[in-house]
């Protein structure tokens, strides 16, 4: 197939993806419970560490309340916050670990939701030193575009803390941390949910074949193409809503 045709063909298919994908209609404390569900649900979340933000038009950030789990959110359990962490709306207190979440957004404006957990694949991965390899198709949102901070930092509830993870972080969607975890740092909440359930999943599937082989790595320019398909808008929030019916069916309570 020429560039030409390839390039038509995938205009198409994006425009149809447009019109047809299912997206979601929830409000944005049900997309947040319902992200923390659907981490949860791929252990995302078995202590209290994880946290994720959104950001809001008047400069304030919906959160979770501190010590409840990923798996009892509910939407009556996000809370709004301002720039000082105090609560404005709900009840409980914000986790004072999402300090460095404000680092990055007052560094970066576009980006509007972040979430940060320890995934068990991720931490190993972060325990040893070693970056996400992009070697397979489902990996490749991730291509150019996951950056690695190499030594830990200590507890994210400083100053100093959010001023490292923020300026290794850089332009890009997401970091892995070491002996810590990872971040996704996007335009929207479904971005950094489904990149978040992508980066697991990529971390565990690059652990099984570094148990069988060397891990082969994907031709560079596939590699982009694939990652600008796969972080297409209506993929991204397709993606997020398919997981989301699934978090409804098995715990409908959620919404509430």
């Amino acid at each position: 197939m020429s560039e030409d045709n390839h390039r038509d063909l995938s205009q198409k298919i994006t425009a149809q993806m447009d019109e047809k994908l299912e997206q979601g209609a929830w409000d944005s404390r049900q997309k947040i419970a319902l992200a923390c569900r659907m981490l949860a649900h791929e252990g995302h979340s078995e202590t209290l560490a994880g946290q994720i933000t959104v950001r809001q038009q008047d400069g304030s950030f919906l959160t979770t309340a501190m010590a409840i789990g990923f798996d009892e959110i509910t939407r009556s359990n996000v809370i709004r916050i301002d720039d000082e962490m105090r609560v404005i709306e709900g009840k409980g207190m914000a986790n004072p670990a999402i300090r460095f979440h404000l680092w990055i957004y007052r560094q970066q404006p576009d980006v509007n939701c972040i979430v940060h957990t320890h995934p068990p694949y991720i931490n190993a991965l972060s325990m040893t030193g070693t970056p996400l390899e992009v070697a397979h198709m489902d990996a490749t949102p991730f291509f150019d575009d996951c950056a690695f901070l190499r030594e830990w930092p200590g507890l994210p509830i400083g100053d100093s803390e959010g001023d490292i993870i923020s300026a290794a972080l850089g332009s890009k969607r997401t970091i892995l941390l070491a002996n810590h975890g990872f971040l996704a740092a996007t335009r929207s909440l479904e971005e950094s949910a489904y990149l978040s359930m992508l980066i697991e999943r990529a971390a565990r599937s690059q652990i099984l074949a570094q148990s069988v082989g060397e891990v082969m790595r994907i031709d560079p320019e596939r590699a982009r193409e694939s990652h600008d398909f796969l972080l297409l808008p209506s993929i991204v929030k397709a993606s997020f809503a398919l997981f989301g019916r699934r978090v409804i069916r098995r715990e409908p309570e959620v919404l509430f």
